[in-house]
């Protein structure tokens, strides 16, 4: 199976902000855990890093072109207003999954992507996209078992 991760604005700093609810690995740190993860799972996945809203739209339509499984996103500073992303996200057929290191809700943030995704994962720091990537992988697998 094959999984693209967007890490949207500002995720590259991850490791470098002050305490509160971003006490958190290095995004390197954050890196190498995910790609042990999909090693022993036995899944190819590519992370993308982007401050820039174009680009990870593209990003998506690109990877969806030559073949991906599902598409999971945390789209840090893209949560609060990319409608675009998430028209994206919604007229690509691989399911996506929307990840957030914090509790959103408890910050009174409103995602403008979350309408698009198969399920939100959140607050939860890292454990949120081992959390969202298992899923994925739950709901790819059970959607392969249902075609057959």
């Amino acid at each position: 199976m094959k999984l693209l991760l967007i890490q949207g604005a500002n995720l590259r700093s991850l490791g470098q902000r002050q305490g509160g609810d971003y006490d958190t690995p290095s995004a390197v740190e954050l890196d190498a855990t995910l790609r042990r993860h999909a090693e022993r799972w036995d899944y190819s996945l590519e992370i993308v890093y982007t401050s820039s809203e174009g680009e990870a739209i593209d990003t998506v339509y690109d990877r969806v072109e030559v073949g991906i499984d599902g598409i999971l996103a945390n789209p840090g500073g893209f949560t609060y207003h990319s409608l675009a992303l998430r028209d994206c996200l919604s007229y690509v057929a691989p399911p996506y999954i929307e990840i957030h290191l914090t509790n959103i809700d408890r910050r009174g943030i409103r995602s403008a992507l979350s309408s698009a995704a198969v399920g939100v994962v959140h607050g939860f720091g890292v454990d949120s996209y081992l959390i969202g990537l298992e899923a994925m992988l739950r709901h790819l697998r059970h959607a392969r078992f249902q075609d057959h």
